[in-house]
């Protein structure tokens, strides 16, 4: 652990009028670095360690999805949580990528201060640089804290993004055969 985070956790509840020495408090610096150290261990990861080779011949060329991927990352604005579940589909040539591994690319990008548009741009990137894919989509639906514990304080509200490449972009009825199997279309 950064040697600093601990003492600079302290200064935070100094800052905010709290008594870093009161008993409920006294352990919560070194707590927080270490949820913070865990909450962005994205950063201290590598595409190409997290799918460690798990890539697989198949004469498939049919969508692959794996929607409801839960994920929790941090916004880089106000380094408040958001929550939510990815949907990520691609259409393979020549290789499938093994199934764990898709959430593990979505955990080691939303485990980084992030923003969800960034989040869902990354994901669906790497999925194709990995894959070579004719066609990778991503949907990202997430409740923002930034948004329902502070400044408009709405608390139903969720954000969804979307990023469509390849045969998702080009063709209407793959796009729409994904939403469909997302539950995201009628």
């Amino acid at each position: 652990m950064n040697d600093q985070l601990p003492k600079q956790y302290r200064d935070i509840l100094i800052g905010v009028g709290e008594d870093p020495e009161r008993e409920g408090l006294l352990d919560t610096p070194t707590r927080a670095a270490k949820a913070m150290q865990y909450l962005c261990n994205g950063y201290g990861k590598r595409l190409d360690e997290v799918v460690n080779g798990a890539l697989f011949s198949s004469d498939s060329d049919e969508m692959v999805i794996v929607k409801d991927i839960e994920l929790y990352s941090l916004c880089e604005h106000h380094l408040l949580p958001f929550i939510g579940k990815a949907h990520v589909a691609y259409m393979p040539t020549g290789k499938v990528l093994g199934l764990s591994k898709i959430a593990r690319i979505v955990d080691m990008y939303a485990r980084r201060l992030q923003i969800q548009e960034n989040l869902t741009r990354q994901i669906a990137d790497a999925i194709q640089d990995v894959t070579n894919a004719a066609g990778v989509a991503v949907v990202i639906e997430a409740q923002h804290m930034c948004m329902m514990m502070r400044g408009v304080e709405k608390q139903n509200s969720a954000m969804n993004t979307s990023v469509m490449l390849g045969a998702f972009r080009e063709s209407y009825t793959t796009r729409l055969e994904f939403l469909k199997l997302i539950g995201r279309s009628k």
